[in-house]
């Protein structure tokens, strides 16, 4: 298991983990965003299990107890697992989600209350040289998930888009390269995003926001022409995920079970 660091945007950093076990050969990465404003932010946690090589990656930023926000897309133990565990380390950090995800869910898991935000609601995460500005955009189902929502990070147009673009293996921690296609790949072997018709039009709207970074959760992040990278993606699901189309089922994208899914307290290698 391997944990890396970058800086994709200015004053952005990838967290990203590559597990080879996960969807073989090429495997699989999990990525979190911390954003070192005034007010610093984690998007995403990452699994209990990633707790450790996750704050090691941050403190070589910042200090990891001057983490202020906690965010993420929606509640899975991918994006959230870890929450507790780093509110236990940063006493001043809040979680800050959708109004949805903390009434139906977070409200009870968090250790002490989220701050909630509304549709479009913007969160002033300070700044002296740089005024740091993150927007909440609630996208129900998209890519899956009741609460979902993502996070538009305004000063350097960066759109924090948890699991749309999802694609394997462990490539550059930003690329300007098509990230279409693989995603494309990826969604025949998971089948992971929900309601076409919503995904859809919801991707299209994503593309009016002009983000200049496409921050993925899993793969590559991406810095080409982000609004036709959005709106493709729309046309090529709409095309090759329609109603109309077959359904194939795939093998397991485990070549065997994996540790961290089997107890709550793994000890990765």
């Amino acid at each position: 298991m391997q944990t890396r660091l970058d800086e994709i945007a200015d004053g952005i950093y990838r967290i990203s983990t590559h597990i080879p076990e996960i969807a073989p050969p090429t495997g699989f990465t999990f990525n979190q965003f911390l954003v070192a404003a005034e007010e610093p932010l984690l998007f995403h946690t990452g699994m209990r299990a990633l707790f450790p090589p996750v704050s090691e990656a941050i403190a070589r930023v910042m200090p990891v107890d001057r983490l202020r926000w906690i965010t993420f897309g929606h509640v899975e133990a991918d994006e959230c697992g870890a929450l507790n565990e780093f509110l236990a380390v940063a006493q001043q950090a809040e979680v800050a989600h959708n109004t949805l995800g903390c009434l139906v869910t977070l409200n009870d898991l968090v250790s002490r209350p989220p701050r909630p935000m509304g549709e479009g609601e913007r969160l002033d995460i300070g700044g002296h040289e740089v005024r740091r500005v993150v927007r909440n955009i609630d996208t129900p189902h998209v890519p899956h998930n009741w609460e979902a929502r993502l996070l538009f990070e305004e000063h350097t147009r960066t759109l924090f888009c948890g699991d749309l673009f999802t694609h394997l293996g462990n490539g550059p921690a930003v690329t300007a390269d098509g990230i279409v296609e693989p995603c494309l790949e990826a969604e025949e072997l998971f089948r992971q995003i929900s309601c076409l018709t919503a995904t859809t039009t919801t991707l299209r709207s994503l593309a009016d926001l002009r983000p200049a970074t496409l921050a993925v959760m899993h793969g590559s992040s991406f810095n080409g022409d982000c609004p036709r990278a959005l709106n493709d993606l729309a046309d090529a699901l709409d095309f090759r995920f329609g109603p109309e189309t077959e359904f194939v089922s795939r093998p397991s994208v485990l070549a065997e079970p994996h540790p961290w899914l089997e107890s709550p307290h793994p000890r990765l290698k």
